[in-house]
């Protein structure tokens, strides 16, 4: 069957047409496969940067937004006339051991993580700049 297919140049020439335009649209195919997968990734990564820097922050200006209420101090004084109360703020309390190795820990993250994400951006726009050259 194939014999009879290939002699008739016409039909040939289609095939060869079809199968051409076949192997092209694979590779093409392939191309978005693989660029939808860097942009995914690298989408993710900055993301994830994203996600890091928000909570870091809400962390470090938790204070202010919850304003907590401390019981104050009350200090009595007596003096001739009676008794004097004066308040006194609480001492502020060193950060915890724990407090600030977490601090440490989620700086140490966020600095890796911007560092791929700064790899993974160089890698895209690279590879986009060959693409454009080719």
């Amino acid at each position: 069957m194939e014999l009879l297919e290939t002699q008739d140049p016409e039909k040939r020439k289609l095939l060869e047409t079809s199968e051409r335009h076949r192997r092209e649209l694979e590779r093409e195919v392939t191309d978005i496969g693989q660029r939808t997968e860097q942009i995914v990734t690298n989408a993710l990564i900055v993301g994830g940067v994203l996600a890091l820097t928000y909570v870091v922050v809400r962390q470090f200006s938790k204070g202010k937004s919850k304003k907590k209420k401390h019981k104050k101090q009350k200090l009595s004084v007596e003096s001739n006339d009676g008794v004097l109360e004066a308040q006194i703020p609480p001492a502020p309390q060193p950060p915890s051991l724990l407090s600030e190795i977490g601090n440490k820990v989620i700086n140490q993250a966020t600095l890796i993580l911007v560092d791929i994400a700064r790899e993974k951006l160089m890698e895209y726009l690279e590879n986009r700049k060959r693409n454009d050259a080719s």
